[in-house]
């Protein structure tokens, strides 16, 4: 396969060249045209960064506004409530099952309990407790046991395999509650992923997420995550699977994106800081994405995840004024990959934007030239 060789090549290179011009994987170097330090973010109207929303990838005030009650109340009625009344269709669903259980997870983290105190996430209990039968709690229960898992344990001991093995259980039930949809099938992707299902258990729990929702692009990303070759797969599947969600994607779907995904899913320890991100393989990669988030229908839930991870390649591809036109669409929400791989994702996000406001101002750009 083409783009397999390619980045092959371009790997050997980056390690040949490494310990003179490169920065590892996730960093960037501080020495693009004009320093960050120089440019103003707040000029564009930029968010500050400790009121980046770290929570979701883009705007949602529905579930903002009952993420908000629920953990000032510790009632989760309202969170049952607008699950029930989110459509099974599209990925919307699947985004706030996502959001909730991140709440509750991050709630016991921060308040794991004792003797005198109440854990964190209390509400998710005494959801699953009053509401057995609710298809919205024992999905955010189920998708709650993969963070926990993914979080606090690693992959291999046997604390880890314990809670993924509940999890499965969990999006067994959770499936039974709720018929066609998608979403529990989704969440136990990562499961198959901890366990390390063989493959033709894993091509069956894709083939129902196929009959349910053969478009969604969560889906898509989380069994990437399967055939990635630090899981269970190889280099050349990830790209393959990546390549034929491509090109079977319907007009106006972000499928379109994917194999800019399958490169951020394999770029090398170390890389060619600007170079390696103008070679034909990842040019292409992001022109496909660019294509995708352009011919997308705007209220598409997963437009943000595109454009966050397009501002990532744009900016280390010095295309800063490309960088600078997503970053407008997206800041205030920085809970989509990449910069969720960071202990501090509003931090991490705050640089590649200072650095894009950085280059496009080297550049002859303003404030006016890209509002206007």
């Amino acid at each position: 396969m083409e783009i397999l060789w390619v980045l092959m090549a371009l790997l050997m290179l980056s390690l040949v060249l490494g310990p003179y011009v490169m920065r590892r994987r996730r960093g960037i170097e501080l020495v693009s045209p004009g320093h960050p330090d120089a440019a103003d973010p707040a000029n564009y109207g930029f968010v500050r960064q400790e009121e980046l929303d770290v929570r979701m990838p883009g705007p949602d005030q529905d579930l903002v506004d009952v993420l908000d009650l629920v953990q000032r109340t510790q009632d989760h009625r309202a969170a049952a409530q607008l699950l029930a009344g989110t459509e099974k269709e599209g990925e919307r669903r699947w985004q706030r099952v996502q959001a909730f259980a991140g709440a509750a997870a991050l709630e016991l983290q921060q308040r794991p309990g004792g003797v005198s105190d109440t854990p964190g996430g209390q509400w998710l209990r005494v959801w699953r407790a009053e509401q057995p039968k609710d298809a919205g709690g024992a999905a955010v229960h189920a998708e709650f046991l993969v963070q926990q898992a993914w979080r606090t344990s690693t992959p291999g001991t046997d604390d880890f395999r314990i809670i993924m093995e509940e999890a499965k259980a969990a999006c067994a039930e959770a499936a039974l509650l709720a018929p066609g949809d998608p979403v529990p099938y989704v969440i136990e992707l990562s499961v198959a992923r901890g366990l390390a299902y063989p493959q033709p258990e894993f091509e069956q729990l894709w083939l129902k997420i196929l009959d349910r929702a053969p478009h969604h692009m969560g889906a898509h990303l989380a069994a990437l995550h399967y055939w990635c070759e630090k899981w269970h797969g190889s280099r050349e599947q990830a790209y393959s699977f990546a390549e034929a969600a491509a090109a079977r994607a319907p007009h106006g779907s972000l499928l379109a994106a994917m194999p800019l995904f399958a490169v951020f899913e394999h770029l090398p320890e170390v890389n060619l800081v600007s170079s390696f991100y103008r070679s034909e393989v990842v040019t292409k990669a992001m022109h496909g994405a660019l294509h995708a988030v352009h011919t997308a229908r705007p209220d598409d839930p997963m437009l943000a995840h595109v454009r966050h991870m397009l501002v990532f390649f744009l900016v280390r591809a010095e295309r800063w004024a490309e960088a600078m036109s997503q970053l407008v669409l997206v800041d205030g929400h920085v809970g989509a990959l990449p910069w969720t791989l960071s202990p501090d994702p509003a931090a991490e996000f705050a640089v590649y934007r200072a650095l894009a406001v950085a280059g496009f101002e080297a550049n002859g750009g303003t404030p006016a030239t890209l509002l206007s």
